[in-house]
C-alpha cells in the first residue's frame, strides 16, 4: 500500500475502527500488567504470612522443651525466674496485640497503593489505610512500655513510613482530580515512584526486621 492509499485508508471510515482496536489493545495490556503485579504481591504476602504464623509456633515449641528440661532436672523455681516469666508474658502480650495491627496496616496500604496505580476506585481503601495507621500508632503508644527498644524503634519507623506512602498516594490522587493543576506527568510519576519505594522497599524491609526481632526477643527471653 503506497502513501496515497494509506492516507485514504486513514481518512476513511476505518479510522474510528483503528482507534477502537488500539484502545482495546491498550486496555488488555493494562489488565494483564495489573493482574501480574497483583499475583506477585499475593505471593509475597503469602510468604510474609507464613513467616508470621511460624513466629509464635516456634516460641511455643521452645518453651515446651524448656519446661520439660526444667521438670527433669527437678530444680525449684527462684524469684528471678518468676520475674523473668512475668516479664516475658507481658512483653509477649504486647507483641500479640501489636503485630496483627501492624500487619493489617501493611496489607491495607498495599491494597490502596495498588488501586491508585491501576486507576481504580480507592476512596474506601484510602480511609481503611488511614484508620489502620492511626490504630497502629495508638496501639504502639499504649504498649510501648512493654516492648523492647528495638521493637519499639522498628514499629515506629514502619508506621511512619507507611503514613508517608499514604500521604504521597493521596497527593497523587489530588493531582489527578484537579483538572486545573499545571503539574506534569513527570510530577505524578515521581509521586508514584515515591509510594512504591516507601511501601515496597523501606516498609517491607522494616516489617521483615520487626518479625525477626520479635522472634529473637521471644526465644531469648523464654
Amino acid at each position: 500500500m503506497d502513501t496515497g492509499q494509506l492516507g485514504n485508508f486513514l481518512s476513511s471510515d476505518h479510522l474510528p475502527l483503528l482507534l477502537s482496536a488500539a484502545a482495546i489493545l491498550l486496555a488488555l495490556g493494562t489488565i494483564l500488567f495489573t493482574a501480574s503485579a497483583r499475583r506477585r504481591h499475593r505471593e509475597e504476602l503469602t510468604t510474609l504470612r507464613e513467616r508470621a504464623d511460624t513466629l509464635w509456633r516456634e516460641v511455643d515449641e521452645f518453651r515446651v522443651a524448656q519446661f520439660n528440661r526444667t521438670g527433669e532436672s527437678g530444680s525449684s523455681p527462684h524469684m528471678s525466674s518468676l520475674f523473668d516469666e512475668a516479664r516475658y508474658r507481658t512483653e509477649k502480650e504486647a507483641y500479640d496485640k501489636l503485630w496483627p495491627q501492624v500487619w493489617h496496616l501493611y496489607e491495607r496500604l498495599g491494597m490502596f497503593l495498588r488501586a491508585v496505580e491501576a486507576g481504580e476506585a480507592s476512596g474506601e481503601l484510602r480511609l481503611e489505610a488511614r484508620h489502620a495507621a492511626l490504630e497502629a500508632r495508638n496501639l504502639l503508644n499504649r504498649n510501648r512500655p512493654f516492648c523492647s527498644d528495638v521493637v519499639d524503634g522498628l514499629a515506629t519507623r514502619l508506621i511512619d513510613t507507611e503514613i508517608k506512602a499514604h500521604l504521597a498516594a493521596c497527593q497523587h490522587l489530588d493531582l489527578l482530580k484537579d483538572v486545573s493543576n499545571t503539574s506534569s506527568s513527570h510530577d505524578r510519576r515521581v509521586l508514584q515512584d515515591k509510594c512504591h519505594s516507601l511501601h515496597e522497599g523501606d516498609a517491607r524491609d522494616l516489617i521483615n526486621q520487626l518479625a525477626s526481632t520479635i522472634r529473637e526477643r521471644s526465644i531469648r527471653n523464654s
